[in-house]
């Protein structure tokens, strides 16, 4: 019984027999999180084997190393909670975009001082959150998931300029992905549902290297062992629209962190979390992007996929969830391991990602449904998407006619994500809010409809 209650406390240290299964049971949780943008990111900007297979180790290595402050606090940083830390798929679209124009090294630059935004933020954030509500935060969110559905098709065809791009043995391998996955989540139960993209990964590649269609040079060229973490090894270069694009998607995050630091407190311990509990989560958040991106990482945040599992299991302790990422750190220093992770197919990848990258727009929408969705959210929505959105697809396929255009124009409206949020954060702040959210009257929409009805 004593064993069986340390498991729903904080504190405490469980046999390693019950500990081991539920820590390693939020490794498999967060693995693929963690390491498909990485591995995404490195596809799409052509590095080399050697720099994907550093990139695999060092987020392993990070995630694990912030994992531990958020989970024991350093100081004032940390929450004390079983909060698992990850690199962001937030962050992607920005990264690919950013990385595309300006190198990867700017994209290091921006989530180096991103992170020292948000901590910033941690400290007066109930002061700035008024300006995020759900219906500007939502369109964020459902912008960061529409331009990443495009990029998860390009892989489940075989990843863009591939020799092979489109071939009927690509579409055939990221179809079966696709097809387990959604199996294991529809049908599946417990552990098979919750690591439904780890297994459906697993198979998809062990059918590719079945078909013959993987290439283990880097697998064999790899050491065995060396230290996962070089600072700076990625460079680093700062440029303002860089800086500005992940500094306004931090504030997003920052959004995201409370809700998983409630959500476990909730969930697992059956009370709203502390102001200093958020605090610190915000700070871990801040800190732990800025040591990723020493590392050449993108940011790293709470992932709420390990928020839903502390609540369906209670399980809260927090040496159980140090145990497994002391395996996820351990694996961080074998670069063969690295190596067999970053020879994935793109297909293998793009028939899983796909998904989620729609359950990233989902989840934007989901944020919006919140509001309002008439009168004042529905002209924020609607001006956001056609404008933000809409004219910076426009300008991305015709660079040559914008060409002569401001440059202030062309630096809003280059990145789809940056527009819609920018054009959404705008009109929340000119727009006079409705009267009826006070009860005084109709939304214009609802009271347009009833004179017409009339």
């Amino acid at each position: 019984m004593q064993e069986k209650s340390m498991l729903y406390s904080l504190e405490g240290k469980p046999p390693l027999s019950k500990a081991v299964p539920l820590g390693l049971q939020h490794v498999l949780a967060m693995f693929t999180g963690n390491l498909a943008p990485i591995i995404i990111v490195s596809l799409a900007l052509g590095f080399q084997s050697e720099d994907r297979i550093y990139l695999v180790q060092a987020a392993m290595f990070i995630a694990g190393v912030v994992t531990l402050i958020q989970l024991f606090k350093l100081g004032p940083i940390g929450s004390g909670l079983p909060i698992v830390m990850g690199t962001s798929f937030t962050f992607l679209g920005a990264a690919i975009a950013m990385g595309g124009k300006y190198g990867y090294e700017a994209v290091i630059g921006a989530c180096l001082i991103g992170g020292i935004f948000e901590m910033l933020v941690g400290t007066v954030f109930v002061r700035v959150k008024k300006f995020f509500p759900p219906i500007v935060s939502g369109i964020v969110v459902m912008g960061i998931g529409l331009t990443l559905i495009g990029v998860g098709a390009d892989y489940f065809a075989g990843g863009a300029g591939s020799e092979n791009y489109g071939s009927v043995q690509n579409m055939l391998l990221g179809t079966s992905v696709f097809a387990l996955f959604i199996l294991l989540t529809a049908f599946g139960k417990g552990m098979l549902k919750s690591s439904a993209i780890l297994i459906s990964l697993v198979i998809g590649y062990i059918v590719a290297a079945i078909m013959g269609i993987i290439d283990f040079t880097p697998v064999k060229e790899a050491a065995w062992f060396a230290f996962p973490a070089i600072p700076f090894k990625m460079g680093i270069a700062f440029e303002w629209e860089a800086i500005i694009l992940f500094v306004a998607l931090f504030l997003i995050t920052a959004v995201e962190t409370i809700g998983d630091t409630h959500g476990v407190t909730v969930g697992g311990l059956d009370r709203p979390a502390t102001p200093e509990e958020v605090r610190g989560s915000l700070f871990a958040d801040g800190l732990g992007s800025s040591l990723a991106a020493i590392f050449g990482l993108l940011p790293n945040t709470s992932f709420s996929q390990n928020v839903g599992i502390v609540a369906l299991t209670k399980c809260v302790n927090r040496f159980t969830v140090a145990i497994g990422i002391a395996v996820l750190m351990l694996l961080s220093f074998v670069p063969k391991l690295a190596a067999v992770v970053s020879v994935m197919p793109a297909s293998v990848l793009g028939g899983a990602v796909i998904v989620v990258f729609a359950l990233i727009t989902v989840t934007g929408i989901r944020m919006i449904a919140r509001t309002n969705l008439t009168g004042r959210n529905a002209i924020i929505l609607a001006v956001s998407l056609g404008i933000g959105f809409g004219l910076a697809t426009a300008i991305g396929l015709h660079k040559d006619i914008f060409e002569s255009y401001p440059e202030v124009f062309k630096f809003i409206f280059q990145d789809k994500i940056f527009a819609t949020g920018l054009v959404a954060f705008l009109m929340n702040l000119i727009l006079p809010k409705d009267k009826d959210e006070d009860g005084v009257r109709a939304e214009p929409f609802e009271k347009l409809d009833a004179e017409e009805t009339a």
